[in-house]
């Protein structure tokens, strides 16, 4: 083993690093051509470590795509990635729409602006938690089609669409050597898990895909995810919790983990999945740790399937995210720090510290020459990663002659081989709390004050509506012998589908019912995914599920009845093979039992068919045709209705925090604002059982662990970009199916109001103090540092008050922090000093920094929790 001057070392190193990612941003947008080595992505030249975030420009509007990838790069990530959405892009065969929320050119151009690299999955069948995995609907109808196999008719139509990608690309000068930042394309998805329910025809077609892909000459790599036997020059890369044991099926392809998943999604009526941070940065540090080259957070932005985008079927209209950003932005800094080593080095060295304890070494044994100094081979730079496996103990191993203490379930970063950068389950990051404010509440009259977050806003006579006629509503309706598929008959255009049949009931079957105490029973061998039951126009009930049998009780009169069924769609089916068989509405029979003469089969009876709800094809929820609706003034003391149109118009509130409205008040409908569909809500509470009073990050992660929001409505904010809205008289329709009342519903603000930070002393120094020109000079050593707490309000904010600080033995967590038995009375001083009236403020945890020592052979630990408010409230300047 080499042994050198840290010192000296680390100078050198840092000087290297800083050059080195000096030039890759002057350089960006000169052509630079992309290859790969077993090891790595080979950019301009030179190896990378890359961390990726994911984010799906429709899942957000144009004006916030700056601010998130932004937000992204200031987080350390290297690259942006998103799928394509073939159905947003292609919604009638042949017509393309690369506007608005699906102008994908101009969110690939803004990541190369910010000096960020872009993956670009094209698929284009894509899953995402997106309606119908994104393929168009109408992809269904194309004569003897069959998805995702050695089928012509799809191949054909596959092609003509990622063909259609790649020359917009290539025509727009988008990939690496053209000076765009695309270095990376995706073919295909996940089709690893399918391959095997198309037996030989599936093992065709992953070829066909592979050379379809390399034959378009976009002149970057392609990869395919969860392909262990991806073709050739096609690169297999990872989907999973955890990818640090993940090896590609080629010695000369590097590691790739397409998909982090740091989430999970979620269905209404479920809990909500929180994956914890710790455990996550854990995942990641083991990737790098192991060998892994680029990792991919799916995802870090989650965002919101506007209109009726979501998939599922059953799944929420926003996806959430966690407060993980600071804790991670940490790792992938010294990450960054172990660069030039994990790239220079083909393989690490492993060495064994314990029972499930190791460590992996890496060396740069290779030159690095800046400003006339030249790192000799005496001299390599070295890095390591220190991991307890244990999910139980903390264990002290000893590495290099050092002792290092390792928590369970955690990596320790190394930049140098010998002073500790970052812990995995050490988390220093501030937790920014965002209190949910109401705002306007929807109504014609002068805007109110903004109240607080407990209370309720009700409004009187501001809320007007119309009903939707139950059945049949217009002339475009047919009959048909038999019944259809759904999504045959609507292609899509609504979640709606009308059924109407006679039914003719006579004395005898009343006499038969009477006399035998039973009722007839419609039965439905297999429905999806929401069903109500109409007779006369009287609701009898209303089923949903996915694929479920149906047997519902119903009442008929004496003569002709009208029996209606409304079929309803929640989100297409995303995942899955044969997914152009999957379909919706019924399967199997349809019948009547309980009459005198027998069950009637409804299956061959006659039907007429309605797509749709005629509000809804009026578009009623659009300002230039929601007057001609007829709509009347709701009483305060209406009685919640079903199949109803409700509009109010509401002022849009003052700042930049995003809005949501509140719809916990309401059913189960849609919504939309100024012509723009928010989504579908649905109030459904989750089950009262299976979330944990605290959730332990150690040991392996699945979807059911750490559930949270048990016996709690799964969505009721449903955001409102800004960019949607006008200073006042925004529209607001909704339409609801099963009653609610909508004079509780509010225009909600989320402000960032709570910052709270925890550190001991045994935590590290900041990541910035690597890259501090004393260290570097080495006139001070990274082991002289101490750690430091750093709270930053949000841009516009500053710091007001100090309501909880403690330097001592605290307890608890944020918001509900108490002092321990050691404590120093300078806590509350030293921060507020530090702190207050300031946009942002570090404060070091350490004796020193509060003047002496409280209790002597005890490990401190400072806990803070501030309070920021806007400048212009206070008419303050930021600092």
């Amino acid at each position: 083993m080499v042994v050198f001057e840290n010192k000296a070392i680390l100078k050198l190193l840092l000087v290297c690093l800083f050059v080195q990612f000096s030039f890759s941003a002057a350089n960006f947008f000169r052509p630079f051509n992309v290859t790969y080595d077993h090891r790595a992505l080979i950019i301009d030249g030179k190896r990378r470590m890359l961390i990726s975030g994911g984010i799906h420009y429709p899942r957000a509007t144009p004006q916030m795509w700056p601010d998130l990838i932004a937000k992204s790069k200031e987080g350390g990530a290297d690259v942006i990635e998103s799928y394509t959405f073939w159905n947003g892009h292609e919604p009638v065969r042949g017509q393309y729409n690369f506007e608005g929320r699906f102008d994908l050119v101009k969110f690939v151009k803004l990541v190369g602006d910010n000096g960020l690299y872009f993956l670009l999955r094209i698929g284009p069948y894509v899953c995402a938690e997106w309606n119908f995995g994104g393929f168009p609907v109408w992809l269904r109808d194309i004569p003897g089609i069959e998805f995702r196999t050695d089928n012509e008719p799809f191949k054909r139509e596959m092609q003509r669409f990622v063909t259609k990608i790649v020359d917009l690309m290539r025509e727009e000068k988008l990939f690496s050597w053209q000076g765009g930042p695309i270095i990376l394309l995706q073919i295909e998805n996940e089709y690893g898990n399918m391959e095997g329910s198309y037996g030989q025809k599936g093992k065709e077609y992953v070829k066909w895909a592979a050379n379809m892909a390399l034959g378009l000459g976009a002149g970057v790599p392609w990869v395919m995810c969860k392909q262990t036997d991806a073709p050739g020059d096609i690169i297999d890369t990872c989907n999973n919790y955890y990818c640090d044991g993940y090896k590609p099926n080629s010695p000369s392809k590097p590691t790739i983990w397409t998909e982090n998943w740091d989430g999970w999604y979620t269905s209404w009526g479920g809990r909500l999945p929180h994956r914890p941070v710790e455990d996550l940065a854990f995942a990641v540090a083991r990737f790098f740790q192991r060998g892994g080259s680029l990792m991919n957070y799916y995802m870090y932005f989650g965002g919101t399937n506007f209109g009726r985008t979501s998939g599922g079927p059953f799944y929420i209209t926003s996806l959430r995210s966690e407060p993980k950003w600071g804790h991670l932005k940490d790792l992938h800094a010294a990450i960054k720090l172990c660069e030039r080593a994990l790239v220079a080095a083909d393989s690490p060295q492993y060495m064994k510290l314990g029972p499930r304890q190791e460590a992996h070494i890496y060396w740069e044994n290779t030159q690095c020459t800046v400003l006339n100094t030249t790192l000799s081979e005496s001299q390599s730079a070295c890095s390591a990663f220190l991991a307890n496996i244990d999910e139980h103990n903390t264990v002290t191993v000893t590495f290099r002659g050092k002792s290092y203490s390792l928590p369970p379930w955690s990596v320790s970063i190394l930049p140098d081989c010998s002073n500790v950068a970052f812990n995995t389950a050490k988390v220093g990051a501030q937790t920014s709390v965002k209190l949910v404010e109401n705002a306007l509440s929807p109504k014609i009259s002068a805007p109110e004050l903004i109240i607080t977050k407990n209370e309720v806003s009700s409004i009187s006579e501001s809320w007007m509506s119309v009903k939707e006629p139950i059945g049949i509503w217009s002339e475009s309706n047919f009959t048909v012998q038999g019944l259809l598929e759904h999504l045959k008959v609507t292609k899509d255009e609504s979640d709606y589908l009308w059924h109407m049949t006679r039914i003719y009931v006579s004395d005898d079957d009343v006499a038969f019912w009477e006399e035998n105490k039973v009722s007839p029973t419609l039965v439905i061998d297999s429905m999806r995914d929401v069903l109500r039951i109409f007779i006369n126009g009287e609701l009898m009930g209303s089923v949903s599920g996915h694929w479920v049998k149906v047997v519902q009780p119903v009442q008929f009169q004496q003569g002709y009845s009208d029996l209606m069924l409304l079929s309803q769609t929640v989100g297409l089916q995303n995942y899955g093979a044969f997914l152009e068989k999957d379909g919706a509405g019924f399967r199997g029979q349809i019948k009547l039992t309980g009459f005198k003469n027998g069950d009637i089969d409804l299956s061959k009876a006659s039907w007429i068919y309605q797509v749709g709800l005629k509000g809804e094809f009026q578009k009623i929820f659009t300002i230039e045709e929601n007057e001609k609706a007829g709509w009347t003034n709701l009483k305060l003391d209406a009685t919640p209705s079903t199949f109803t149109w409700y509009k109010a118009y509401f002022d849009s509130p003052d700042g930049s925090e995003p809005i949501a409205i509140d719809l916990g008040s309401m059913g189960k409908g849609q919504a939309w604002v100024n012509d723009h569909h928010i989504g579908r809500y649905w109030n459904l509470t989750a089950p009262k059982d299976g979330c944990p009073d605290s959730c332990d990050y150690r040991g392996t992660y699945g979807s059911n662990k750490c559930m949270t929001n048990c016996g709690k409505p799964t969505q009721t904010w449903y955001h409102v970009p800004r960019s949607w809205l006008q200073a006042s008289n925004n529209l607001l329709v909704i339409f609801e199916e099963i009653g609610g009342n909508p004079f509780e519903i509010s225009v909600k603000l989320r402000v960032p109001r709570i910052l709270c930070a925890q550190m001991s002393k045994s935590y590290y120094p900041p990541l910035r103090e690597w890259l501090h020109l004393d260290l570097i000079d080495g006139k001070v050593s990274i082991s002289d540092m101490k750690p430091q707490i750093h709270l930053q309000c949000e841009d516009g904010q500053i710091i007001s008050s100090i309501e909880f600080a403690s330097y001592g033995t605290p307890h608890g967590s944020c918001q509900n922090f108490s002092k321990g038995n050691c404590h120093s009375p300078n806590s509350l001083s030293v921060v507020s000093e530090a702190c207050v009236g300031r946009n942002s403020c570090s404060v070091e945890v350490s004796n020193s920094g509060f003047g002496s020592d409280p209790c002597r052979g005890v490990l401190k630990t400072l806990a803070v929790e501030a309070r920021c408010v806007s400048t212009s409230t206070i008419g303050v300047s930021q600092f």
